[in-house]
């Protein structure tokens, strides 16, 4: 498994050896002391899934403190681009995002730390995404941040009039009143 160091060191790309022939391939999904070399000590205790079509943009999401998450993510069937966004006030990368397309064929994962909002978007025309969680959900403390907000500048490759959002993803706040997330908190 290769382990790809992104633009924001805490969010790493966890790209799988794939072995294939004829009758189809086989790689390790995940290998907690090859995980814990580069993140450290995390148990995931949640798993999700989410099917979407062409378009879809879910997010930016995240759990407001304490109930934040950290999450490796994956696309199953079909590609995304996916975000994260550093909201660690304090951070020397706050306010700037990786980007990364996450697909059925190059079987990569993302892995979000806690601290970081969260999103997708469908360039296929159907998606089946997984998330793996270090922390249950907790409703009272769901958060999110505007998709489109111009001082986080996402290219999310969509045309404008193909990007499908939820009525609550429409009404999300801008980067600037995201203030709950202290640096010092989440080294």
């Amino acid at each position: 498994m290769k382990v790809i160091a992104t633009k924001i060191p805490e969010v790493l790309i966890f790209e799988p050896d794939v072995f294939g022939d004829h009758r189809g391939y086989f790689f390790e999904s995940f290998r907690r002391d090859v995980f814990e070399k580069y993140v450290g000590e995390v148990h995931f205790i949640q798993d999700n899934q989410s099917k979407s079509g062409l378009g879809v943009l879910r997010g930016l999401h995240f759990q407001k403190p304490p109930f934040t998450q950290a999450k490796l993510v994956q696309c199953l069937q079909g590609e995304v681009l996916d975000i994260a966004v550093d909201l660690r006030i304090g951070s020397p990368t706050y306010g700037e995002h990786v980007a990364v397309r996450l697909s059925e064929t190059n079987h990569s994962q993302l892995y979000v730390p806690r601290g970081f909002a969260h999103g997708f978007a469908v360039l296929s025309e159907t998606a089946v995404f997984s998330y793996k969680c270090d922390n249950y959900y907790n409703p009272g403390a769901d958060g999110g941040l505007i998709y489109n907000d111009p001082s986080i500048n996402i290219d999310w490759i969509l045309k404008l009039d193909e990007i499908k959002l939820s009525e609550k993803d429409t009404k999300l706040p801008p980067f600037e009143e995201i203030t709950c997330f202290d640096y010092k908190y989440f080294r």
